[in-house]
């Protein structure tokens, strides 16, 4: 299996550092191993990246990540494969919800399970996470309530949680800009003298913005414990990929100084192998990693997008194909010969979660429309008392129109 990655320089040496290596050996190692160049694009068809499972569910060995998952029982891999099936039960009953009116919006994670679950499962309890709008399944493996990610898309908080609690920071909707918090974060831990390590999570179109640059400059240059997650899904709403960069974006790591590598997104055990190899990096004191998990979009940017405008079904089935889920099923049938039992009591459990997702969010109170014209200014304004005057009307009229 070849494997592309930046060569990284030689960090400092950090007294955080129990061994005392500079990764060196690794990154150098890492970026041997290429031989072929990848255009980056959606144009190539088949890219260069780590991969520890193919779509047909065949274990494939790889020398530099496969110490990462040696260890790894037959009934961790089934946890895995129960992790991302509830995770898309949910992420299902989630959109089924929004077009029937109970949520105002939502951000789907179809075709990302093996992304999220994967590098969400090779996390510490004392590492910190910071979010985008869409890691239903990172959440998850934090153990956050699924219920009390719906709150904020139905209207009634702003989030529903407590980070402290799981090490799992509100919902970031601002692009890109979690990157700054993740690596300030990061430079605190450092500074405390801890061993752990924060992760950041960010979409291909993120990758784009300036906070997301200003990010790499600092971590670099402070050594910052951070991990970035950049998940590829082809798409930034309706731009694919190759409109925003002309290398693939893993490579971007190196004019940074730090090293970058791409994974098969879509095998969750690859995305568990690289993730460690990544967090153990910044716990070591080695300093940040990019990691690109090459993956695709299957539904919409979020419920008020329609992807058939702007790309092909030709493009969707194939990565179809490539179903993360499927791929695992494949593997626990033929190496660790599961039945259909366990399949089935799985299946069985995510309905039972898509139902009690059901009834909790149709219990919840329905959203203050007014909310929005409070606290825009300290001692009130003239336009929004205007503003929530006409919303009003409006609101009454839906009444006038039933009465009559």
């Amino acid at each position: 299996m070849t494997v592309e990655s930046t060569t990284a320089r030689t960090p400092r040496r950090s007294t955080r550092s129990k061994t005392g290596t500079t990764g060196t050996k690794t990154a150098g190692a890492r970026s041997r191993a290429g031989t072929r160049k990848s255009s980056g694009t959606r144009k190539s068809a088949d890219p260069e990246l780590v991969q520890l499972l193919t779509p047909e569910g065949k274990r494939v060995k790889n020398a530099e990540y496969d110490t990462y998952v040696a260890g790894i029982t037959a009934e961790e891999l089934r946890g895995l494969y129960r992790d991302m099936v509830l995770t898309r039960r949910f992420d299902a009953e989630a959109t089924s919800l929004q077009r029937q009116g109970e949520l105002g919006l939502w951000a789907s994670l179809l075709g990302q399970e093996a992304a999220q679950i994967g590098s969400g499962r090779a996390l510490r309890d004392d590492d910190y996470v910071f979010p985008t709008y869409r890691e239903h399944g990172v959440a998850w493996c934090r153990g956050v309530d699924p219920v009390n990610l719906l709150g904020m898309f139905r209207g009634v908080n702003n989030g529903g949680w407590d980070p402290n609690s799981n090490n799992f920071h509100l919902y970031t909707i601002v692009i890109g800009s979690q990157t700054l918090h993740a690596t300030g974060y990061a430079m605190g831990v450092a500074k405390d003298g801890a061993d752990s390590a924060v992760i950041a999570y960010f979409g291909d179109g993120a990758s784009s913005q300036g906070d997301v640059a200003e990010s790499f400059t600092y971590s670099a240059v402070y050594n910052a414990p951070v991990v970035f997650f950049c998940q590829n899904n082809q798409w930034a709403i309706s731009e694919p990929t190759e409109k925003q960069t002309r290398v693939p974006l893993y490579q971007r790591a190196r004019g940074f100084g730090f090293p970058g590598v791409r994974v098969d997104g879509n095998d969750v055990l690859a995305c568990l192998a690289v993730t460690k190899w990544a967090l153990e990096r910044a716990r070591g004191g080695e300093g940040p990693t990019l990691v690109e998990a090459y993956t695709y979009r299957m539904g919409a940017h979020t419920t008020s997008d329609d992807p058939t405008r702007y790309r092909s079904e030709e493009e969707r089935l194939a990565w179809e194909a490539k179903d993360p889920i499927l791929r695992l099923r494949r593997h626990l049938e033929t190496a660790h010969r599961t039945d259909e039992k366990f399949f089935a009591d799985i299946e069985a459990e995510s309905e039972a979660l898509g139902k009690r997702v059901r009834e909790a969010v149709r219990s919840m109170p329905d959203p203050d429309g007014f909310a929005i014209f409070e606290n825009v200014y300290a001692d009130g304004h003239a336009l929004v008392d205007e503003e929530r005057a006409q919303f009003a009307a409006y609101q009454a009229s839906f009444a006038d129109a039933e009465g009559v």
